[in-house]
């Protein structure tokens, strides 16, 4: 079920059109139906009220201007846990450390020190 502050993706004619935060949902004056605030998440920000049914809030597909229109709920994917990543697991590194390139098992990389290359660049 859609709530308030979900982050839903926009579907027009079938194809994603926009992500959108839902930021309100009020009864409509109509029985049955709510005005939906949303914050369209795009360049420039956009705030967008559209009236709906429950049903359509979560999911079916209804018509706006002849156009099929679906709101979709994002829900974020699960972390997958650190052995379950799998067999082959490549070592991860921690902020500021760096791992060795390889290419073909025969490690790669060459740092260079910026400070020393400067000064052989200067004029003596």
């Amino acid at each position: 079920m859609t709530r308030e502050g979900d982050v839903v993706l926009v579907y027009m004619d079938g194809n994603p059109a926009f992500f959108a935060r839902v930021e309100a949902i009020d009864a409509d004056v109509k029985p049955g139906w709510y005005q939906v605030k949303m914050l369209v998440l795009q360049i420039p920000l956009m705030v967008i009220t559209w009236i709906l049914r429950d049903a359509y809030i979560n999911g079916d597909e209804f018509t706006m201007g002849g156009r099929p229109v679906r709101v979709v709920k994002v829900v974020a994917p699960e972390d997958r846990p650190e052995e379950a990543v799998g067999s082959g697991e490549e070592k991860r590194s921690e902020p500021g450390e760096r791992l060795p390139q390889t290419v073909a098992g025969k490690e790669t990389t060459k740092v260079v020190s910026l400070a020393d290359r400067r000064k052989k660049d200067q004029p003596s």
